[in-house]
């Protein structure tokens, strides 16, 4: 199609993820199997690249803005923009997930962190009892230094009897096929009680002069 020499990109192929060190693809095909065509970065300086008519240029790119523009007729066509970001991230994905604390009142707020380390772009789903009401606010903290980590917070306002059980988070790979999931298991209790469990028996012998530990465990 001379009035068309690239076919249309939908803007999925526009946003280009790639992990540190692997080959990309800058999907700018071609009507025209036998167009010439050149790859230009931000600063409209050609790139070099290996080019196939049905998949685009192939190479590797530093992060930035791409462009690709062919001439048809002595016109100059330019293609979509396509920007390449550079990803941090590892074939593993070690996640661990945190809660100050496991038992809590009525009344009070629930607190659970899920923590994905060494990689920089994921999709992360939180599955709770309260999720089918949206009771919980989700927070997440990108932190660099010193190393990557993404901290995913889920805090629940006002916790309820109805708001015991498993919370759980799974992360999946922004590339490959791999995911992760972590759980812990939170108790809300009407009311707050206490529970003792001494370590001694009903009646003790003590031996003159014998110093003995009477100890209670109080939960």
């Amino acid at each position: 199609d001379p009035d068309m020499p690239f076919v249309p990109s939908i803007p999925e192929d526009q946003f280009i993820l790639v992990e540190e060190g692997d080959p990309a693809v800058i999907p700018c095909r071609t009507s025209d199997p036998d167009a010439q065509v050149t790859l230009v970065n931000s600063l409209d300086k050609s790139v070099y690249a290996l080019y196939d008519t049905k998949q685009g240029f192939i190479g590797n790119f530093p992060a930035g803005s791409y462009t690709c523009k062919t001439m048809v007729k002595g016109v100059e066509f330019k293609s979509d923009e396509f920007l390449i970001y550079i990803i941090r991230a590892t074939s593993q994905l070690p996640v661990e997930i945190e809660a100050l604390k496991t038992v809590y009142k009525t009344g009070e707020t629930i607190v659970v962190t899920c923590v994905v380390f060494d990689n920089e772009v994921v999709n992360l789903q939180w599955n709770y009892p309260g999720k089918v009401k949206e009771k919980g606010l989700i927070k997440l903290d990108d932190i660099k230094v010193p190393s990557q980590k993404l901290v995913y917070t889920l805090t629940i306002p006002e916790a309820s009897v109805k708001d015991t059980g498993d919370y759980e988070c799974t992360a999946r790979h922004a590339t490959k096929e791999v995911k992760e999931n972590k759980k812990v298991v939170i108790t809300v209790h009407d009311k707050g009680f206490v529970h003792l469990e001494p370590q001694f028996s009903p009646l003790e012998a003590v031996n003159l002069h014998e110093v003995k530990n009477f100890v209670v465990d109080v939960q």
